[in-house]
């Protein structure tokens, strides 16, 4: 269950990625965030009243679900539609979902000391290369403009990402409360640290656009799918399955992302295509290796 829910994800993020990157244009990163997640806590209501939390939680688990929407979402999400302004999708997601689950085995191997074997580091080898190899062929394609920053951010994404998964996936399992409560929770974290930023930074809270309402009709799908149904699914995901495995199986997104592009007659450079399969190929067996030492 937990498998089919963390590619339901990745297929939710490859589709709301395209149509978050057309929002770009009249919406500032922040303010783009604040109005998904605004968006999302209002679709959530009804399903977290019609089920209550059966989990009782204590402050700091409260403490540390609010931290990871904080990390995972206000800043995270941030970077990610930064990226998008930047370098695209297909680019963005191949960098952010790729690093993130190398971030989370480096996390997890700093704070729970659990150390990386050979393979797990080949594995790493081969996503860091892939992702290099990518990013430089982008950078000689003269038909695009490369922006250094857009991977940079595509990168803290990732980051985010990794510390949002793996205090997400310690909360669901040690206090077993649901996806959706715990989605609400993450989403007020998130909701508060963009509404800190916004009012520091003063920025623009409503789109700069000459279609309003065009505008709005692709932003309420952008965020019915990446961000209402793709956080729930996220959370049944780590529910069910070790955090590593969803971080790459949500790396499928690169793929998926591509595919849309494909089908959408973009151009797509056949070796930037390679290189993304063969970063999945390194983001695999980092997380074999993972199940590996784990069942030895």
């Amino acid at each position: 269950m937990g498998e089919i829910a963390a590619l339901s994800t990745a297929c939710c993020w490859a589709v709301a990625a395209r149509l978050f990157r057309q929002l770009g244009a009249s919406f500032s990163p922040l303010a783009l965030n604040f109005w998904k997640g605004l968006v999302a806590i209002l679709i959530l209501l009804p399903l977290t009243w019609a089920m209550p939390m059966q989990a009782e939680l204590s402050q700091m688990d409260i403490f540390w679900l609010l931290l990871s929407g904080v990390i995972g979402i206000g800043l995270g999400d941030t970077c990610f539609f930064q990226s998008l302004n930047k370098i695209g999708d297909s680019q963005s997601l191949l960098v952010a979902e790729t690093l993130a689950p190398i971030f989370t085995a480096l996390l997890a191997m700093a704070w729970i000391a659990e150390w990386l074997n050979w393979q797990q580091w080949l594995g790493i080898a081969l996503v860091i290369l892939s992702v290099d190899m990518v990013i430089k062929l982008n950078r000689r394609d003269q038909t695009q403009i490369f922006e250094a920053t857009g991977y940079v951010y595509a990168a803290l994404a990732a980051l985010c990402q990794a510390v949002g998964a793996v205090i997400s996936r310690d909360i669901l399992t040690s206090t077993g409360i649901d996806a959706a409560n715990a989605s609400q929770i993450r989403l007020l974290g998130g909701m508060a640290i963009i509404v800190l930023l916004m009012l520091g930074m003063r920025q623009r809270w409503l789109p700069k656009t000459d279609n309003p309402r065009r505008t709005w009709m692709v932003f309420g799908a952008a965020t019915l799918i990446g961000t209402f149904a793709a956080l729930y699914l996220q959370m049944v995901a780590f529910t069910y399955t070790k955090a590593a495995v969803v971080q790459t199986l949500f790396a499928t997104s690169v793929i998926l992302s591509l595919g849309i592009a494909w089908l959408l007659k973009e151009r797509i450079h056949r070796q930037a295509l390679l290189w993304s399969l063969l970063a999945l190929v390194g983001v695999a067996i980092l997380v074999g290796a993972d199940s590996l030492s784990a069942a030895i």
